[in-house]
């Protein structure tokens, strides 16, 4: 009788561990890192979705296009949302980061802008141009620049992995210079040049539409759709079909329509 009372006492304390272990597992706040401005506020219907579905999921705000990558590499975050494949890709092959994407959120096409001109046909001679100075966005804003017709690469650059830089440019009738400078300096800049490139959450913020204010602007098909990444290790894990599958949804597809009005569009 005694070893039955022991054995029946045993079986509830585990049975209290293992709830507790599961409860504990539910509760696991899941840390996602994205940039201030359009990203955050998607990201603040996610959570809201996600949370019907048990996830606790709370938003951590970046300002740069460096930390959320290094922040999910050394576990200080769970995921990260902000980026397209090209610029994960150079970061991984200039890190050694082992991050992994594990689905599309939206596109948000890049764009010139220019306090000065209304087209980039009207750059004068000489002409300030500020592209970003990462390797992914930098070359996305040379491509630009050449789809336009203001410079031309050296054959074989721009494309299949391999970016473009200033260094590259073969033909450059007007003599522009190519002003580098970090992502979020851009918009600040604009009084100092003729024009820039902007990535779209910094023009959002600084109160630029892309498709309206844009004096040149990317084609919305293309390989820069925005992703969400995750550390290899954990892409199989349950918690990341259900955040992926959060994003998707109606609710924040239509708030992705009704709030930006295209200038954002939904990858999924």
């Amino acid at each position: 009788m005694q070893r039955r009372k022991i054995i029946l006492n045993l079986f509830a304390i585990a049975a209290v561990s293992l709830t507790a272990t599961f409860a504990h597992a539910a509760d696991k706040q899941l840390k996602v890192g994205t940039m201030s401005g359009p990203d955050a506020q998607i990201w603040s219907v996610v959570t809201r979705v996600a949370a019907r579905e048990g996830l606790n999921v709370k938003v951590i705000e970046f300002n740069d296009y460096v930390q959320p990558n290094a922040a999910l590499d050394a576990g200080d975050l769970d995921a990260n949302g902000f980026q397209h494949q090209p610029f994960l890709d150079s970061q991984i092959r200039q890190r050694g980061y082992k991050i992994v994407n594990v689905g599309l959120t939206y596109v948000s096409p890049m764009g010139f802008y220019s306090k000065k001109l209304k087209s980039l046909k009207d750059l004068p001679e000489g002409a300030k141009v500020g592209i970003q100075n990462d390797p992914s966005n930098g070359n996305r804003a040379l491509l630009l620049l050449q789809k336009y017709g203001v410079i031309k690469l050296k054959p074989g650059v721009g494309t299949n992995g391999v970016n473009a830089t200033p260094l590259d440019v073969a033909e450059n009738p007007k003599k522009i210079k190519l002003v580098e400078l970090d992502a979020a300096q851009l918009p600040r800049s604009l009084d100092d040049l003729d024009a820039a490139s902007i990535n779209t959450d910094y023009a959002v913020k600084a109160g630029l539409q892309p498709t309206k204010d844009a004096i040149a602007i990317e084609d919305l098909k293309g390989p820069y759709a925005n992703l969400i990444a995750v550390r290899a290790q954990d892409r199989d894990k349950p918690w990341v079909k259900k955040l992926v599958a959060a994003y998707e949804s109606d609710e924040v597809r239509k708030y992705i329509d009704t709030q930006f009005k295209g200038a954002i569009i939904p990858a999924f």
